[in-house]
């Protein structure tokens, strides 16, 4: 008598939150959902929900947009239906992973040659911050990046950058000229009195120093403001 297996065996019988693995194995990670995906990260649901269920209404709550996700502190995840802390830190580490990857994957050696290639060389850095963050960017005579340099964290609001900070990398690093960066989680794009004031008050030390400001970049994750393709500078 041929073997069957026994009803309970049977894919359909899983509970839901296993099914996503099973689909991953068979078709590949490519065939699944967001939701499906976050799913396998949470590994159980609640006593009502399902693990696909709990991702859903956790999607949900960013959009359903894996940057907005990502954006989530610990506490407001821990807000959602059937996230405890341990699910929370498994999403917030499972989305730093992403992020790193990505940085990663940025060339060693970049030259810049326009605003977007200063933006893609920051991006790493900022995206997803949900707070302020001012950064320098040191270029060589061929304006390749020689080093990013993180000078200051603020708040929501804003941050402080001290010239003397900004200058003092630049020096050491025997660069050629300097990119400031900094984001504005807000996502408005548009630069502040304090932020033009800054840019020329830099400007002038970098005049100074022979060490020329090429651009004041402001970055949301959005897109961006360039002090130079503005005519700014």
């Amino acid at each position: 008598m041929p073997y069957e297996t026994p009803a309970s065996f049977g894919i359909k019988s899983w509970a839901e939150e296993d099914r996503p693995r099973e689909k991953l194995m068979q078709k590949g990670r490519a065939a699944l959902s967001d939701a499906e995906l976050l799913a396998i990260l949470l590994g159980s649901g609640t006593a009502k929900l399902s693990a696909v269920d709990v991702a859903k209404l956790v999607l949900s709550a960013a959009q359903n947009d894996l940057n907005a996700l990502a954006r989530f502190s610990l506490k407001e995840l821990m807000r959602q239906k059937g996230i405890g802390e341990a699910k929370a830190i498994t999403i917030i580490a499972a989305l730093e992973l992403g992020r790193r990857r990505k940085e990663a994957d940025a060339p060693a050696r970049t030259t810049i040659t326009c605003s977007r290639d200063i933006y893609r060389v920051v991006q790493p850095h900022l995206q997803d911050l949900p707070h302020e963050e001012f950064w320098v960017v040191l270029l060589n005579r061929a304006n390749v990046v020689m080093r990013t340099v993180s000078i200051s964290r603020g708040g929501v609001a804003g941050t402080v950058a001290d010239p003397k900070l900004i200058f003092k990398e630049a020096l050491e690093q025997l660069a050629s000229s300097v990119i400031l960066v900094h984001n504005h989680p807000s996502g408005n794009r548009n630069p502040s009195a304090a932020d033009i004031a800054l840019t020329r008050k830099l400007k002038e030390a970098g005049q100074f120093l022979d060490l020329p400001i090429l651009d004041h970049l402001i970055y949301t994750d959005a897109g961006y403001f360039s002090f130079a393709d503005e005519g700014m500078l």
